[in-house]
């Protein structure tokens, strides 16, 4: 993808790309105003345009962003009315859904391999040579994505092998006791981050949620109620934040069932705008109180995240304050923010129908490094369909390379 044609994505994902008669408006990212976009997206009046008389950022916005839809309705006078109405663009393309889906494996392979080689390896000062950390990422990874057994999984893993991705095979007892180690932990997240950042150019609007994954452990318990006792699989929470046009993971927090999703919003959102440009943040209810509002205002984003029923304004003139009054006043605009959050509903479905929403572990640490192998896997995906869809390139590390 071009320069251009990542500052166009920009642009369609921060700006209100309106039209107006017979031509598009498209905002000056100067502060210039607007540039004019003929209906037929061949002419701009911008000076890039005139000076090269190519397509220019703001028809590559236009085109990324609109569509046209025209519904076609009859009066009863025999009369035909036509509407045209704008939406963002979410439209199947087919050919490149069945690219990526066809060559999905040997991409998401070649991917991982070249993360997980960015991955320096810690520092040991006694005991027998241990097993590369950046194999055992790999095959701890690429054994999630396969879905099946350790033992099962081994064949992939030779394959891997024969193809130069790791150095040596680990058994697969060793997938497992490294799964165990809390100290996986903090690599993976890192390759969750490292994994979302190609995207960072298009991704500008984010949704947070969580969602519980089954686990292979009971819990038991007499109930009082039915005078018997009852179990149930434990589970364990998964908190994410994601993009909001490619689904893409940008920031995960792993925590038992008790912990309350509000507590996990603020390191969501720091760990995402350390990497991200963030203009909007959307949440539901549960993420509704001042101090998160607070946290996406002080990253220089708006904030949508539904209000309680009966919630009433305060005397306090703050951010919550002022996105409470917009709501009354402007529902309609903002619930067309707000119902981003969707997305990340999407995200979440897209990751346990593909790898599973159960969990295989046995310990907490196992199964939050197993949770944490299925983001990043999810992330390899979304990388892919967008190399397809938008034509962008996954390049990793770029900032120790430069």
């Amino acid at each position: 993808m071009s320069e251009r044609e990542q500052k166009a994505l920009v642009i369609a994902a921060r700006s209100n790309v309106a039209k107006k008669g017979d031509t598009w408006l498209v905002p000056s990212q100067s502060n210039h105003g607007h540039y004019v976009v003929d209906s037929d997206l061949l002419h701009c009046t911008c000076p890039d345009y005139l000076k090269r008389q190519l397509p220019c950022k703001h028809i590559l916005a236009t085109e990324f962003v609109v569509e046209r839809e025209r519904n076609v309705t009859k009066a009863g006078d025999g009369t035909t009315t036509v509407i045209e109405t704008v939406r963002l663009r979410y439209k199947q393309v087919w050919s490149a859904y069945n690219s990526a889906q066809t060559n999905e494996k040997a991409r998401f392979l070649a991917l991982l391999y070249e993360l997980c080689a960015g991955i320096d390896e810690p520092i040991q000062t006694n005991g027998r040579p241990r097993l590369s950390m950046a194999d055992m990422l790999f095959a701890s990874t690429f054994k999630v994505y396969s879905t099946v057994s350790s033992r099962r999984f081994m064949t992939d893993l030779k394959d891997a092998q024969a193809r130069h991705y790791i150095v040596r095979v680990p058994h697969y007892n060793s997938i497992i006791g490294y799964l165990e180690k809390p100290e996986l932990t903090p690599y993976l997240k890192r390759l969750v981050t490292e994994s979302s950042l190609p995207l960072k150019a298009i991704e500008t609007a984010f949704a947070v949620d969580a969602s519980g994954f089954s686990t292979a452990t009971y819990s038991r318990w007499f109930s009082a109620k039915y005078g018997k006792e009852m179990d149930a699989h434990d589970w364990i929470k998964v908190h994410l934040m994601c993009g909001v046009k490619t689904n893409i993971v940008t920031s995960v927090e792993i925590t038992g069932p008790s912990v309350h999703d509000t507590n996990m919003f603020a390191p969501l959102v720091h760990s995402t705008a350390k990497h991200f440009d963030v203009v909007e943040v959307s949440a539901d209810k549960a993420y509704s109180n001042r101090a998160n509002l607070t946290v996406v205002e002080n990253k220089g984003a708006h904030p949508y995240i539904d209000f309680r029923k009966g919630t009433k304004p305060s005397g306090k003139v703050d951010v919550w304050h002022r996105m409470f009054y917009y709501y009354q006043m402007n529902r309609d605009e903002f619930y067309q923010h707000y119902h981003k959050r969707s997305n990340v509903e999407s995200t979440f479905s897209m990751i346990k129908a593909k790898f599973g929403g159960y969990l295989r572990s046995k310990t907490f640490t196992a199964q939050a490094n197993e949770a944490l192998c299925k983001i990043l896997c999810h992330n390899l995906c979304c990388l892919i369909q967008s190399a397809y869809e938008l034509g962008t390139e996954a390049t990793f590390w770029e900032r120790e390379q430069g």
